[in-house]
């Protein structure tokens, strides 16, 4: 037998080119950052992207500002879902996220919850109901629900006198968790997380006397080459998100 080295290596490349085709293709991946309200909303809209790409992404849920920080610290993050507009803008400006990538993609909507059917019937009145001892909010410093919900009480000439009742949530799923579970008869959360819900009691606080919460996306220095990433974003634009969206309460414009 006579031993032919060039026909070898051929046969070798021939066959590396046949399992490459035959094997399954990788989906690729794309990893977002999104505030604590968005978290069904997204979860629902990820398997909607999923389903319509093949592609994969992965989600971190977290209060806007501490996301932020993150970012700013080389987290793995492409893409950065956030619950205002400022943070997304600053990493445009910090050289955190891509210029020009930034847009609103929905309007939230706060609202006053209690777990108790029919504690809010007379809306903003049952924060000065007699036994309301605690009052959830999220920090105002790192989540701009928690920044709204001060706005709107002292807009109802409200602040100083609940101040003392105030608990504060780490993010707004804690600060729903609060009112869920009985440690707070009241509490500022987000139209988005209890829309669904059955029973309880809320009163959704009127537009005019907080600054609207516009929620800006924005594509991350990270995620510039990826077109997963890029996909992502701009399904989120698509009729089938933007339908997603407002199912959970959400506007998508002032």
């Amino acid at each position: 037998m006579t031993f032919r080295p060039t026909a070898l290596r051929s046969g070798i490349a021939a066959l590396l080119a046949t399992l490459a085709l035959s094997a399954p293709a990788r989906a690729a991946e794309t990893v977002v950052a999104v505030a604590a309200n968005f978290t069904d909303a997204a979860t629902e809209i990820g398997a909607a992207f999923e389903k319509a790409t093949g592609d994969r992404v992965t989600y971190s849920f977290g209060s806007t500002g501490q996301l932020y920080t993150q970012i700013t610290q080389d987290a793995p993050f492409e893409v950065f879902l956030a619950a205002d507009q400022a943070r997304p803008e600053k990493a445009e400006a910090e050289g955190h996220a891509v210029d020009g990538s930034r847009f609103t993609y929905a309007v939230g909507k706060l609202v006053l919850y209690s777990s108790e059917a029919g504690a809010l019937d007379d809306g903003s009145d049952a924060l000065a109901r007699p036994g309301i001892a605690h009052i959830a909010i999220a920090n105002p410093v790192t989540a701009p629900y928690g920044a709204a919900a001060v706005e709107a009480m002292k807009a109802l000439g409200l602040y100083e006198t609940l101040e003392p009742k105030i608990v504060q949530g780490k993010s707004i799923s804690q600060t729903h968790q609060f009112v869920a579970t009985g440690n707070a008869e009241l509490g500022f959360v987000a139209l988005s997380q209890v829309i669904a819900e059955e029973g309880g009691s809320r009163w959704i606080v009127p537009q005019e006397i907080y600054t609207p919460i516009r929620q800006d996306a924005v594509l991350l220095t990270r995620g510039a080459d990826s077109e997963t990433a890029r996909a992502y974003l701009d399904f989120l634009k698509s009729p089938e998100a933007l339908a997603i969206i407002g199912k959970y309460g959400y506007g998508t414009e002032d």
